[in-house]
């Protein structure tokens, strides 16, 4: 299978490099999930992939055509876009948004086509949208808001659709619900789709391909593979936002032991190295050279704690 959207050498930034020498490869039919903190590069690297960000070194191509080649309609042809944060036109019905789509093929003073018209319908039903098709779309749940969006993206028949963060302010079940509808557009309408998410433990389950924006490289690969060959991923950093907190020694499986440093270090600055707490069969042992207690809960152990920070027994 040919490459449909492939990345040599390249840089991308502005007066500095944000990510360099990309070289990776997606084909149609793949789901690849973009992800990486604020400010690295994600969105930059969506703004060159649609030609919209000069690139600093390298090329990107689109269907074997060089991204730098194509006009603006050449590349809205090939690529369709959705925004996390896209406006939200005045009186527009779930109909009207959807055709809109059409219109980057014709004048928008241009009568759609009865084709048209019955592929937007078509749209609609596969969307699950049609019992809302007259609503307006300030009327929409989020999730079906969302779905109208991408409903507009599949009307322009382009075969490669990215989105920016197409799950952010959605709950579970509609995450899950917008996930699932673009790995089945993926592998039923044989399209490219490249999403960043910061939900990734979720929409990793999703994707076939990672692209990971870290220490201003592109890590790519099969989805599994990236995540297995970077400890990181699997075993995020504890974050630690407390300098003043001086952690006891906690002997315990590696949840409990996040959840018991995670609930100490918002409840005391202190130092309790002195402190030894191992958890055996759901209680938790207390001890401190000649103290020793049995606690059946973290509101239990914070009591003894803070009792022995006032005895000054852990001076």
């Amino acid at each position: 299978m040919n490459n449909f959207l492939e990345l040599k050498n390249t840089t991308i930034g502005y007066a500095n490099p944000l990510v360099s020498e990309i070289n990776s490869s997606l084909e149609l039919g793949e789901v690849c999930l973009l992800m990486g903190s604020n400010g690295i590069g994600k969105t930059t690297l969506i703004k060159s992939i649609l030609g919209q960000k000069k690139l600093i070194n390298g090329e990107i191509s689109i269907n074997g055509k060089s991204i730098q080649k194509l006009d603006s309609k050449e590349i809205a042809s090939q690529i369709a876009i959705v925004f996390s944060k896209a406006a939200i036109p005045d009186n527009y019905t779930v109909t009207d948004l959807i055709s809109l789509g059409k219109y980057i093929h014709y004048p928008y003073y241009f009568k759609l086509k009865e084709s048209d018209k019955q592929e937007i319908s078509d749209i609609i039903n596969k969307l699950n949208l049609s019992e809302y098709q007259n609503k307006k779309l300030t009327e929409l749940s989020d999730g079906n808001l969302q779905k109208a969006f991408i409903g507009r993206a599949l009307a322009q028949n382009s075969p490669f659709i990215i989105l920016d963060e197409p799950t952010t302010h959605l709950d579970e079940e509609n995450k899950l619900m917008i996930l699932s509808l673009l790995r089945n557009l993926a592998k039923s309408e044989n399209k490219l789709i490249l999403f960043s998410s910061h939900d990734w433990r979720l929409a990793k389950e999703f994707s076939d391909k990672i692209w990971w924006i870290k220490d201003q490289k592109l890590i790519s690969g099969v989805s599994e593979e990236v995540i297995l060959n970077n400890a990181e991923l699997i075993h995020p950093k504890l974050l630690e936002f407390n300098p003043d907190f001086h952690p006891p020694e906690i002997i315990a499986p590696k949840l409990e032991k996040e959840m018991m440093f995670s609930y100490l270090q918002k409840n005391f600055s202190s130092d309790l190295s002195k402190v030894r707490l191992t958890f055996k069969d759901t209680i938790w042992e207390v001890n401190l050279e000649n103290f020793y207690d049995q606690c059946h809960s973290l509101p239990e152990i914070k009591q003894r704690l803070e009792t022995l920070i006032k005895s000054n027994d852990l001076n």
